[in-house]
């Protein structure tokens, strides 16, 4: 473990320290803890980003792509609890 300085302004640090007294948390471990929320949250982020990139470049090779009211459709069915058959995607038009 290595230790790394952050220079709080002092409105931050009393905030910090009152929410980490609320959840039962020394300001320390309130830090680290939302430092890795915030850092899993931009990992999942540039996750959902690389999978969008690849997806809409399958669509711009394939021209083929599921119809939103098919896909809302399919969605409202599986939430509903019945089965449903997943849409195909098809090139616009067919």
């Amino acid at each position: 473990m290595s230790t790394t300085t952050i220079r709080l302004p002092d409105e931050l640090k009393a905030r910090i320290a009152s929410a980490a007294e609320r959840a039962g948390k020394t300001p320390h471990s309130f830090i680290l803890e939302a430092i890795a929320e915030k850092t899993e949250m931009e990992e999942q982020r540039a996750s959902f980003d690389a999978e969008a990139d690849v997806r809409f470049a399958k669509l711009l090779k394939t021209g083929k792509s599921i119809p939103w009211a098919d896909m809302r459709g399919y969605l409202e069915e599986r939430v509903a609890g019945v089965p449903a058959k997943r849409p195909v995607a098809k090139k616009n038009g067919d």
